[in-house]
Order: structure tokens, then sequence, then C-alpha cells
């Protein structure tokens, strides 16, 4: 397989292996991953699984067409990718292995190998010259191992991604990629959300037009779906709406309260249930629904003064994997002493910004009325956000969403006619109750302000604390006249036909322009309110809570210059340009602070 005129994969398919890495099944095999690069030096990136070695070796000289290799680079030491090391060299005696420092002290773990003279260690950001291919390795610890290194070709812009990016399954099956390396990542991968985060960073900053992984396809088309995926699964983020059910079941009266609960969901229209009895499904896939979407419900019994073996296994996986930001739900079963719900709640102490339902329903050995009751009113709970968004079953005359506005953070969005727009703003204010007016100011620089003194309409959506930074880059960073702000993103419409914010809000207010106040720099909207809507409970994002949660701190530590405070952006000298624009969120030089100490 060619990926460049330079770049060939040579890696091999394996359809013996039932389970990956002893627990992971894999109906469809796995693909290790080689490759190699012809230049005036050549080398080859990565070995396969030591069951492969023949084949991969065929492989390797079918390439290589009597040319020996001057490197073997190992990025990462799992078996499954350096089970060949030895073999190789054994072939290739003449090659140097280029790895890190806590590669070679893997190696002489694994091998019995005397790399004396034919070793070339690299430190982070260091580079090799092939001959018109210049390689740039990034380490990547814990992306999953420590020693785990990535490498950068800027010749053909190409990143060897190492188990980044990969997926279960082999080649020559046809599947779509973003299940089976959703469940990959988050099995193998998700306790490392942060490590993928930092990696994603310096990935940025890199012209990158293919990426060669050490198992699964190489991806050439559509990148920014996949790395996009990549951003939302290691940050935690849940990747779409929907509710799972998971529970555990003796004698079948709980899997019947899961059951019903999961009905009247549906009848509620919530966009997606999934309900798993973990004594009977892949766990691998259960694991990867509960990340996947943003509410769980666990049904169990109490068993032995515990919770059942296959719940504490579940929550185990989810919990050792940095579980958060998540809504759960707990439903108990027990004939004398239910202790199931407190037990499970204290499994998830550690978790970050888990949200739990207030009903907690309670099944004293079989479904009864007031189960019923309880399950009727965990479902409206659950369901409340979605009854809000639907434009049928929403209250739109909820002027308690008036109650949302405060000192906090807004996305006001509007539409010039062809396209949606929207931007951040900090000043919306209730004006009068009879009738109910607000006042929103917002900077005669933005678009925004030019489309909507011309439609005079407008929604503004109140953002909760769970909305995330990519929130603010979207909408605070760029301009709408030349971005268009919601591409790949999910919208609702207003009956007014603007976009509200599917996610991140606890409110919004669709806003009829009634007058206008020319502020100087800034011009005031006073609007009436024509449909108001309660998405949530969650707190209102505040400013302050912006600043001390949300926006990322600038790494500023033996740097000398300025900080952006709306974005973290670092300007590097001695003085500011008095006219200096911040490349990422445009503001001016009056949101830059010197970098103390």
């Amino acid at each position: 397989m060619f990926i460049s005129k330079d770049i060939f994969y040579v890696g091999v398919n394996d359809h013996q292996v039932d389970l990956f890495e002893g627990q992971y099944l894999v109906p469809n095999g796995m693909a290790y991953n080689s490759y190699v690069i012809m230049d005036e030096k050549v080398a080859v990136m990565d070995t396969v699984d030591v069951n492969f070695k023949h084949e991969w070796l065929d492989n390797v000289a079918k390439v290589l067409k009597g040319r020996k290799p001057d490197y073997l680079i190992v990025q990462h030491m799992e078996p499954d990718h350096a089970g060949n090391i030895q073999n190789f060299m054994e072939v290739y005696p003449e090659t140097t292995i280029v790895a890190n420092f806590k590669t070679f002290g893997m190696i002489e773990n694994f091998f019995d190998l005397d790399l004396e003279g034919r070793k070339l260690e690299v430190g982070n950001g260091e580079s090799l010259s092939l001959g018109q291919h210049n390689l740039t390795f990034v380490f990547a610890p814990m992306v999953h191992w420590p020693e785990v290194m990535v490498t950068y070709d800027s010749t053909d812009k190409v990143l060897f991604s190492a188990d980044g990016f990969g997926k279960f399954g082999a080649l020559d099956v046809e599947e779509p990629w973003d299940d089976e390396a959703r469940r990959y990542y988050i099995g193998i991968v998700g306790k490392y959300g942060k490590q993928v985060q930092d990696l994603l960073k310096i990935a940025a900053t890199l012209d990158i037009q293919v990426i060669c992984p050490t198992h699964g396809p190489v991806l050439t088309e559509n990148l920014g779906h996949y790395i996009k995926l990549y951003d939302t699964w290691s940050s935690y983020t849940p990747e779409d709406d929907g509710i799972v059910v998971a529970y555990t079941s003796v004698y079948g009266n709980t899997r019947k309260a899961a059951e019903l609960l999961a009905e009247k969901l549906r009848q509620k229209g919530c966009p997606k249930v999934i309900v798993h009895d973990l004594a009977r499904v892949d766990m691998a896939k259960a694991v990867e629904d509960a990340f996947r979407y943003s509410k769980l419900v666990l049904a169990t019994t109490t068993y032995n003064a515990e919770i059942f073996p296959f719940m504490r296994e579940f929550i185990d996986h989810l919990t050792e994997r940095d579980y958060q930001k998540r809504s759960i739900g707990l439903i108990e079963n027990g004939s004398w002493a239910p202790l199931a719900a407190k037990i499970m709640k204290a499994e998830f102490a550690k978790s970050k910004d888990i949200t739990w339902l207030k009903t907690t329903v309670r099944i004293k050995s079989a479904v009864k009325p007031e189960t019923i009751e309880q399950l009727d009113a965990m479902a409206e709970e659950l369901c409340k956000d979605y009854i809000a968004r639907s434009p049928e079953k929403a209250n739109k005359s909820d002027m308690s969403a008036l109650f949302r506005i405060g000192y906090g953070l807004y996305v006001v969005t509007c539409k010039d006619g062809e396209k949606d727009n929207g931007l951040i703003v900090n000043t919306v204010t209730q004006v009068s109750d009879n009738p109910n007016r607000v006042a929103v100011n917002i900077n005669k620089a933005n678009y925004s302000h030019h489309i909507i003194k011309q439609t005079g309409e407008m929604i503004v959506n109140c953002l909760s604390v769970e909305a995330p930074f990519s929130i603010f880059q979207k909408f605070g960073f760029v301009s709408g006249r030349s971005a268009d702000k919601f591409a790949d993103m999910e919208v609702c419409r207003a009956d007014n036909g603007l976009v509200f914010l599917p996610r991140y809000i606890n409110a919004f207010l669709s806003l009829k322009v009634e007058q206008y106040v020319d502020l100087g720099s800034h011009g005031m909207f006073i609007c009436t309110v024509d449909e108001a809507r309660v998405i949530s409970d969650k707190e209102t994002m505040t400013y302050t809570y912006y600043q001390q949660n949300v926006k990322p701190k600038p790494q500023t530590e033996g740097k000398k210059g300025f900080v952006c405070k709306v974005c973290g952006y670092i300007h590097e000298g001695d003085e500011l340009p008095e006219d200096i624009i911040c490349p990422l969120c445009k503001h001016g030089a009056a949101d830059f602070e010197p970098i103390v100490g």
C-alpha cells in the first residue's frame, strides 16, 4: 500500500486473535501497522506482533527491494508493536534503533540485545533527517504507556501516531471507523484524557494531511472529524444525547424496572435509549456507551450487603477511566436492607462533575405501583431538557427563564438571512416585567450587532456551568462574517427560526427588538420576550466561574511578555504593540496584561 511515493504500508492483519489485550472482543480481528520510508536513508516505523514475524519481514523485504534499512524507529514498546525488534535486528544487524530513553530501558527488559553502536537516543522535539524527509519526534507519555512518542514527517505532512487514532478490526474488513475506534479509545486510552489533550494541542500546530496509526486504517480524508472525536473523548465531553440504562437482575424484577424506565424515556422523547444487561453484554460495549451518551441509570440489587458483581465490575471500568461530566440516576432493589444505591454512589466519590438525579427508585423485591410512580418521576427528571427542546412538548412561556439572567455569560444567536451566527456576550439585563423586557449590550464591532440591527431578532442562550472552553472558542474567537460557527454542530430552532444551543445552556429567550440605544462602542437592544424555555437546573455560568474553572491557565512559566486575559495567548517580548490584535480571540491591547514572575 502506498501512503505517498516514499512511504509504504507493511503491516499485517490478525484474524487469530479473539480477545485483544486479553479482554476486548475483536470479532473482526486486529491490524498491526508498520511503515517503511524510502529515502537516502531508509526508516522502518515500528514492528508487529511476534506471531506474524515471517509475514511482516516478507512485507518489509518486498518494499526494500534489496536495500538495507538504516533505522528502526520504535514509538511504543507494547508487544503487539515491538514484538519483532529482536527478529528484525537478526535479519538487519546493521540497523540503528531510534528511540527515547524510556524505550531503550524497556527494550532491555523485553529482549537480550546488545545494541552497542546501534542505538540513537532522541529527545522530545528532536529531528532526524532521512534526506528529503525530516522526522520530528514528539513525546506522548501515557498515551497510553510512559515511553510513547509520535513522529511527524514534515515533507509528506504525515503523523505516525502510535496507538493514537487506532481502532479494533483488521484492514480487510469493511466497518465504520467511529464505533470501533471509540470502543478502542475508551477501553485502552480512556484514563489518560489529559495526556491526549496535551498531544492534541501539539498536533494543532502541525500541518497534518495523513495520520498513520499502529492499529486501524490510514486516515487521509476528513481528518477534522477524527481529531474532533478525539478531542471530545479525551475531554470527557458527552458525544451524543441519550440515556444508558445498565442493570443486573437476579430474578427479573430489577430488569422489569429497567425496561419500564426505558419505555417511559422513549415515550417522553429521549433521542436515544440503550439498555444493557451487564451479565450478558460485552462489558467494553457497555462502557463505551456510558462514555458516549450524556446520562446513565444504574439498576442493581443489594447482594451480600454489597452490589451485584457485574455492576461492581462495570462501575470499576468507569471510575478507573475517569468517568465525569455526566448525570447519573440510581435504581436499587433489596428485600430487607437495600444498600445498593448508597454503595453505587460511594463508588463515584472521586469522579468529577457528576450530577445525581434527585429521584432514586427503591424496589422492595417486586415492582409495585409505588415503584411505577418513582420511575415516572425519574423519567420526568431525565427528560426535562429533551422536552424543553421539543417544538411540540416544550413550555414556551416559562418566564422563570428570566431568573437565569445575572452577571453571567451568554451566547447570542441570530441569522443574516442565509447563515446562522452567534457570539459571546456578558451584559444581559431584565429591565421590566410588565411586559417582560430584556436589554442586551453588543459591541458594534461584532458582525452580530450588524445582523440584529437589520433583523430585529435574537436568542439569548444562558450558558450553564457545563459549558466547555470550546464553546467560548467557537463563539468568541472568530467572526461570523468569515466563519460558519455552526458547522458540524447539532442545532435546534425556536419558533422564530433562530438557533438555540442543544447543550450547555440552562434556558433561552427569544427576543424581538423594540428599541435601540447607541452607547458609543456598544449598542443596547431593548427587547420583548417572545418565547422563554427552561432547559435544565444547572447553575448559570458567571464570568468568575469561567475565569477560575473553564478558561485554560496560560503556560507562562519561563516566559517574558504579555498574556491575553480572554484566551490565554502569550505575546513574548519586552513591549506590547499598541495596535496588537490577539490572533486567537481578536481582542486588543486593553485585554493583555504583563506576565508576572
